[in-house]
């Protein structure tokens, strides 16, 4: 009896621990919300549907139309006609057309279709840049409201213990009534601030999962600990950013489907085929039965033909000219864009590095030693609620200043791999 309540016990212990760890939200790194981006987004999983619908469009262009069938009479005369033999009688008639197009128009037209799937490719490669930038200032305003919470609660030990002060002076006329509800409004005042984050923090939640195509109210938590680390390009050479931006990819990939598109026009200078078969069965035991067979081919070459196709290449060769200026004139300003970003995101290290190892400590010392003062009745509250407020104003501009570093990153790597 003795051990079966020691495991009966045992199991209690056991069972009344699963609903905390049940309750416990996962942890998800950013590399890991990126991942379920790239996967489970919606309408990145649309620009794949659009590919494909042109690898399939490719397919049909090479089809042939339909072979045309056709019966009727030939030279019969009209109802009421004096017929003097039975040749006048006329035929039956069986009409079999065929349009066979040039099989080089064909291919040309597959090649230019189905490169417009890799333009939807290269879109959805644009979009998700996007998603990643959205994502990366989500999880870092995130980072930074968890931050801010912590230096509140943290700085919000001090208030309480000034309060208690209060309460235990005031009795015996050591400190006034105001000083008691002056820490209690500053108190709430600071849980005011603490509920603000949480909310900034249930915004970024709410979102992170929407991209993650999640329902916004899924519960999971970040990497509290990760701290963005700028890494900036070895080179900014035009070469080196074609390479990597996901636009200038588009670009590319529209050039070479509007190249395509080009030699899919000149080859309308090729001709089409046609074949005809006629079989005629006379109404009259006089005509035998006969047949006639045509084959046709037409000629784009003329003058009045040929002028459609020459000005579309013409307007073609414009456009493709065009778009390489146009990507050269981008290349050219992203890299003073990233130089630019580069020396801003180094001063700004700086001054968030001033603003921690110098500015910081000096007003938490005056904080310290205005307390021990205050303890020791050598100082006013207020003169230590200032100082109080000096440092927490101080912490939360650090933060924000941070929180504005990353986004400098954020747009950094955007504006790299865009």
């Amino acid at each position: 009896m003795k051990y079966i309540t020691k495991y009966i016990a045992v199991m209690l212990a056991i069972l009344a621990t699963v609903p905390a760890v049940a309750q416990q939200s996962p942890v998800m790194s950013l590399q890991a919300i990126l991942e379920k981006i790239d996967s489970n987004n919606v309408l990145l999983q649309s620009y794949r549907l659009k590919a494909e619908s042109y690898h399939h469009s490719a397919e049909a262009a090479t089809a042939w139309m339909a072979p045309m069938v056709g019966a009727g009479t030939f030279m019969t005369p009209y109802p009421g006609q004096m017929v003097m033999d039975d040749r006048d009688k006329g035929s039956l008639m069986l009409q079999l057309e065929q349009d066979i197009p040039n099989p080089a128009k064909l291919a040309a037209k597959k090649r230019f279709i189905a490169s417009q799937g890799n333009v939807e490719i290269a879109s959805r490669g644009i979009t998700l840049n996007e998603f990643n930038a959205q994502a990366k200032r989500l999880y870092y305003t995130w980072i930074i409201a968890q931050q801010k919470i912590r230096v509140l609660q943290e700085n919000e030990k001090i208030m309480q213990t000034m309060q208690k002060i209060e309460e235990v002076r005031f009795p015996y006329n050591q400190s006034q009534l105001s000083g008691v509800y002056k820490t209690t409004a500053k108190l709430e005042d600071n849980h005011n601030m603490i509920r603000m984050q949480e909310g900034t923090i249930a915004k970024a939640r709410a979102w992170l999962n929407s991209l993650m195509n999640r329902p916004g109210n899924h519960s999971f938590d970040i990497d509290t600990a990760y701290q963005p680390v700028f890494e900036p390009a070895a080179s900014y050479d035009t070469a080196s950013l074609a390479a990597v931006r996901q636009d200038v990819f588009k670009m590319n990939e529209s050039i070479r489907s509007m190249q395509l598109n080009v030699e899919s026009m000149k080859k309308d200078k090729k001709p089409d085929f046609k074949i005809r078969f006629d079989h005629m069965q006379p109404l009259g035991s006089m005509m035998p039965k006969a047949f006639s067979a045509m084959g046709m081919v037409s000629i784009p070459i003329v003058p009045w033909a040929s002028k459609m196709y020459k000005s579309g290449i013409k307007a073609m060769e414009y456009n493709v000219a065009a778009m390489e200026k146009e990507k050269a004139a981008m290349l050219q300003e992203t890299q003073g864009m990233l130089y630019g970003m580069q020396y801003e995101i180094r001063s700004m290290q700086q001054r968030i590095s001033a603003m921690e190892d110098k500015i910081v400590p000096s007003l938490r010392q005056a904080l310290d030693a205005g307390f021990v003062n205050y303890q020791e009745n050598k100082q006013s509250l207020s003169a230590v609620i200032d100082s109080w407020e000096a440092l927490t104003m101080m912490q939360s501009n650090i933060l924000d200043e941070k929180l504005k570093l990353y986004e400098m990153i954020v747009d950094y790597e955007k504006q790299l791999y865009r």
